[in-house]
């Protein structure tokens, strides 16, 4: 995903651990795994409301559309363009 090799890793460990030290690394590691839980579950849950607004939405647009061309289908067609019940209009 990042193409992160080993002496990359080694190189953020080594970093990290003079950055934080010893004992606060864990605390860290542990605070940074569930920050991520929470977002990938954010993602999670945004996702899925996406999807169920989609499927409603997919679904009310189809059964919307199946009721219009019905109710067009029943039409008959005008074959001849130039009739029309209007009258002229007399200036």
């Amino acid at each position: 995903m990042f193409d992160i090799g080993l002496p990359e890793l080694i190189v953020i460990f080594v970093v990290a651990l003079l950055v934080f030290g010893p004992k606060g690394l864990p605390d860290f590691g542990r605070t940074l795994g569930k920050g991520l839980g929470e977002l990938k579950r954010a993602f999670q849950d945004v996702r899925e409301q996406v999807e169920t607004e989609f499927k409603e939405t997919n679904k009310t647009l189809g059964s919307a559309l199946k009721d219009n061309g019905s109710s067009t289908l029943n039409e008959k067609p005008n074959d001849d363009p130039h009739t029309s019940d209007s009258k002229p209009v007399r200036d």
